[in-house]
């Protein structure tokens, strides 16, 4: 294939019109990201009524949590890749037993991860160099979300399913009913029962199972009565998805070493902890419709290549990049000019509430780069290109995030707003790459031998 003229296909003219395809993707996925958001911070909110100890625990079980739940995001984005480009390819069957065959492959990969992370949680939070106040509690947390993690597999990688086949409103509704359950459940099970802060686990992997349920009911509509599982199939979707795989693990493990670096830090550590939690979930805001965004560019994406229609597959993560960066801008401008407020809402601890501030001043102004990272990444997602996001991705994170935290807040003693400027230089670094590896078009011509 010559070597498309991709970059001169980048005219404005017709982006009216991706941009409303677009947002009529997107707009549900912002809603699930908003109902998943309520979620984790209604967890960080309830700790913080227990005190800042809970608060710092809950953030780095969540960390140590999401380890275990790597194999599910990867199946999903490499099933979003495959099953997005078979639902425009008009092939019915194969698409029907591409759903049978990744149904059954995360079911059984949920209840061997549900295991081990029963077994081996409690090891993992052991070894880690943080405060024994907070092994005690995070100990008996994630055991209890480990024991729901075979539901949370089943709906992450049914609510992919959904979104491929353009089921997304689908997938909204269920997330709706999980938050809603989940909130509930949390503040009834903490405050009304002996388990105390045991009951935020709890209440998320019963809520989980709730929406495993649901989108049963959603998935199996999708299938033919006679099904065929497809071993060459799952391989073609853990192929693709590995890479991002092994991203989410070296990303989570690069979170979970910052969270090790800040209890490095020589003063008030544990309340910086729990500043960095709870700055986290507020970022979670603007982060998961930035994510949304990103979902909506691979599924548009991987439907436009099945289609064969290669110049609106590049075209429309332009238009979702730029609509995403808008939305998130104004976001982020919010959340700059009530930082204050917004940290106070989830601690009384004014150490805790002046950090979480700063915080949040400097992480929002790297937003808007965060939000055009992620949704060209998604693009290139969404075509199959999980490698070269892969690398970029980790390498912004190992190569210059974490070196460069240590060097000016731990080696130089600059502290903590040292090490929230450098997690901005490094999302500034990750957008250059990703933008020149979108602007060359080789995933283009890749996806479509």
């Amino acid at each position: 294939m010559k070597d498309i003229s991709i970059i001169k296909s980048i005219n404005f003219k017709d982006y009216k019109s991706h941009m409303k395809g677009s947002w009529s993707t997107s707009w549900p996925l912002i809603f699930v990201m908003l109902f998943e958001f309520l979620i984790s911070i209604t967890d960080v909110y309830i700790a913080g009524k227990l005190g800042k100890e809970y608060q710092a625990s809950v953030g780095f079980v969540s960390q140590i949590y999401f380890i275990f739940i790597v194999l599910a995001n990867a199946i999903t984005i490499g099933s979003v890749s495959v099953l997005s480009r078979q639902f425009t390819s008009g092939e019915k069957r194969k698409f029907s037993d591409s759903v049978y065959s990744i149904i059954l492959a995360v079911s059984a990969a949920g209840v061997v991860l549900s295991i081990l992370g029963i077994l081996l949680g409690p090891l993992t939070i052991d070894i880690m160099s943080i405060p024994e106040e907070l092994k005690i509690i995070c100990r008996p947390l994630i055991m209890i979300l480990a024991g729901g993690m075979s539901f949370h597999y089943f709906l992450i990688n049914s609510n992919g399913i959904l979104r491929a086949s353009r089921n997304v409103k689908k997938s909204m509704v269920t997330m709706a009913f999980v938050s809603s359950a989940n909130i509930g459940l949390n503040f009834f099970l903490v405050f009304n029962t002996s388990l105390g802060y045991k009951g935020i686990a709890l209440s998320t992997s019963l809520s989980y199972l709730l929406g495993s349920i649901i989108n049963y009911i959603h998935v199996a509509a999708l299938m033919e009565r006679i099904k065929s599982f497809s071993f060459s199939l799952v391989k073609e979707v853990i192929s693709i998805g590995w890479p991002s795989g092994l991203l989410q693990v070296a990303w989570t493990a690069g979170y979970t070493l910052l969270y090790l670096i800040v209890s490095m830090l020589p003063e008030n550590n544990v309340d910086v902890i729990a500043a960095f939690t709870n700055g986290i979930r507020i970022e979670a805001a603007i982060y998961m419709p930035a994510f949304a965004f990103a979902m909506s560019s691979a599924v548009i994406t991987g439907n436009f290549l099945g289609e064969k229609k290669s110049d609106n597959a590049f075209r429309s993560g332009i238009a979702t990049g730029l609509t995403g960066v808008l939305f998130i801008s104004v976001l982020s401008i919010f959340v700059i000019f009530n930082a204050g407020t917004l940290s106070g809402f989830l601690s009384v601890n004014p150490v805790v509430i002046g950090e979480c501030k700063y915080y949040l001043i400097i992480s929002m102004i790297g937003e808007p780069l965060t939000a055009w990272a992620m949704i060209l990444g998604g693009s290139l997602n969404g075509a199959g290109d999980t490698k070269s996001v892969m690398v970029i991705v980790a390498a912004s994170m190992w190569i210059v995030r974490l070196p460069l935290c240590y060097l000016l807040a731990i080696w130089m003693g600059l502290g903590s707003h040292a090490i929230w400027w450098s997690m901005n230089i490094s999302i500034l670094i990750h957008a250059v790459f990703i933008t020149q590896r979108y602007l060359s078009g080789k995933w283009v011509r890749k996806a479509l031998i």
